[in-house]
């Protein structure tokens, strides 16, 4: 079939016809010079990376292994101003667009508060990325400059707006107007994607723009970090009822428990729960099936390593149940017993003593959750912010698009649990589990913390999940993840309220030897 010059019909590798399209780097040379009607644009730079070229690392995240191809990056500020606090402002973005593009777009999402742009690589797993695939693919910094937990770009309205929803909607249509302009032909199937505020994003996309996107995956949300907060203060405070003091007076969180200590309450928990995946393999696949308590591994005589006082027993304990107010209504979920709440990605895992993400320990031994749910509450930042109140996505489902979600069950910031919470009341206003599992999955990752890390398999490659399920309409029953926590194993990552287990035969190191079942 003939086409026009540098369009090839081709087939994907989901088996979907698409018109590939091909630029050299005269075109994205040209690229500098990018004019769109009625678009203020500035700080336009083009740059043209030839095959093999290596990004620059990115923080936490493994080494990109990946060969990429040759591609244009983009960059440019949309709506550049000055605020009236006297600094910069305007949506900062940056679009990758691969020499051999395969029609797809691949809005990649942020994390913390934003405040740089990224580079647009698309991480579809462990030193995996979509730019290597021949997406095209964007970021953004979402209206302001600033590291990655400085709220002060919150004191200019548009800046706070542009964060808390418009830019990512406006980068979203934007970059298919760049995209389908630099290649002659629109895009075919577009995906976000984001983990933490990423994930928020994500979410936001489904709700506020439920027609941008065909698919979406929304990784541990960031979405109502104030009561999240509740939730890691709360930790702490259990904890620090039960540490001794610093150098100071203060309550030292990490030595609440002992590493031996830790080490107990990881083993009584395997004991507990290791075996009922039908494997004993050092993982819990089952979490939402694990019952442990803390109280098993008291000591019967003096303290000693192997077992706790009954006070620290009772702190775990307390800890995990999350925080309720003083008439007994629970504030913010509390956290499942996993294998990684010891310390988990480099960050205090639970049992570790958390802190807040700029890194402040907190020091109190008791805390006011009524006075601090209520100002959680009444904070306008939060109801800007916050996806988790809106479920109506009738018109998301409608249009065709797929959502999925999925979120380490060891993440020490947000809890798995209340990204459940959401999922579920979603689903109730969906019309149920049937109707919803049409067009939503949510995956729970034994393990991981937050966004990755931990004592998981925590690489998988839930875009391509994504694609498979627009473009061919193949619902994700489970994703094959592996990690560097266990070298050469995999296990399969089942589809809410399935679990992976064991067939009892097979190799325990390969996927392919269990199954998803129900509980």
């Amino acid at each position: 079939m003939l086409a026009s010059a540098g369009i090839l019909v081709i087939s994907s590798a989901s088996g979907v016809a698409f018109a590939q399209a091909s630029r050299d780097e005269a075109a994205c040379t040209a690229l500098a010079k990018l004019s769109l009607p009625g678009v203020a644009l500035a700080d336009v730079k083009a740059q043209w990376y030839p095959s093999g070229s290596t990004p620059p690392p990115e923080p936490y995240a493994p080494p990109l292994t990946a060969s990429l191809p040759a591609f244009c990056r983009l960059d440019a500020t949309l709506d550049r101003r000055t605020g009236l606090d006297g600094k910069p402002y305007g949506i900062g973005f940056a679009i990758t667009l691969p020499a051999d593009w395969n029609g797809r777009y691949l809005q990649q999402g942020g994390g913390g508060l934003n405040g740089t742009v990224a580079f647009p690589l698309g991480r579809t797993g462990m030193g995996d990325a979509a730019l290597a695939h021949g997406f095209a693919v964007a970021t953004t910094d979402t209206g302001h400059k600033g590291q990655v937990f400085d709220p002060s770009f919150m004191r200019d309205q548009q800046a706070s707006l542009d964060f808390a929803y418009q830019a990512v909607g406006r980068v979203a249509l934007l970059a298919r107007q760049i995209i389908a302009q630099y290649y002659g032909v629109p895009v075919k199937t577009s995906i976000f994607a984001g983990c933490s505020t990423g994930g928020r994003e994500g979410m936001l996309m489904a709700e506020r723009y439920p027609t941008y996107f065909d698919g979406i995956v929304v990784g541990a949300p960031a979405m109502r970090t104030n009561f999240s907060g509740i939730g890691d203060e709360w930790v702490s405070t259990a904890l620090n009822a039960v540490a001794p003091k610093d150098s100071t007076g203060k309550p030292d969180t990490k030595r609440a428990l002992s590493d031996a200590d830790r080490k107990a309450v990881i083993d009584g928990l395997l004991n507990a729960c290791d075996a009922s995946d039908g494997l004993k393999d050092g993982m819990v696949l089952d979490p939402l099936g694990c019952h442990f308590d803390p109280a098993s591994l008291t000591c019967k005589g003096a303290k000693a390593d192997g077992c706790l006082t009954a006070e620290q027993a009772a702190a775990i304990s307390k800890a995990l149940a999350g925080p309720k107010d003083s008439k007994g209504r629970q504030v913010y979920p509390g956290f499942l017993y996993d294998t990684g709440i010891v310390v988990t990605q480099g960050l205090p895992g639970l049992l570790a003593g958390v802190m807040n993400p700029v890194g402040a320990p907190f020091a109190a031994t008791d805390m006011d959750v009524d006075a601090r749910a209520a100002g959680a509450a009444s904070d306008p930042q939060m109801w800007l912010t916050s996806t988790s109140a809106w479920t109506n996505l009738s018109t998301f489902s409608g249009h065709g698009g797929k959502l999925i979600f999925y979120h380490g069950v060891s993440d020490p910031w947000f809890s798995a649990l209340d990204t459940l919470d959401y999922y579920q009341r979603m689903t109730k206003a969906n019309g149920g589990a049937a109707q919803v599992m049409n067009w939503s999955r949510f995956f729970l990752v034994p393990g991981m913390s937050h966004c990755g890390g931990g004592p998981a398999l925590d690489s998988f490659d839930m875009i391509g999940a994504a694609v498979e399920w627009v473009e061919k309409g193949t619902a994700p029953v489970s994703v094959t993840a592996t990690g560097r926590a266990f070298p050469g194993r995999s296990r399969p990552l089942c589809a809410y309220p399935q679990y992976a287990r064991y067939k009892g035969s097979g190799n325990p190191d390969d996927a392919a030897s269990f199954e998803c079942v129900a509980p």
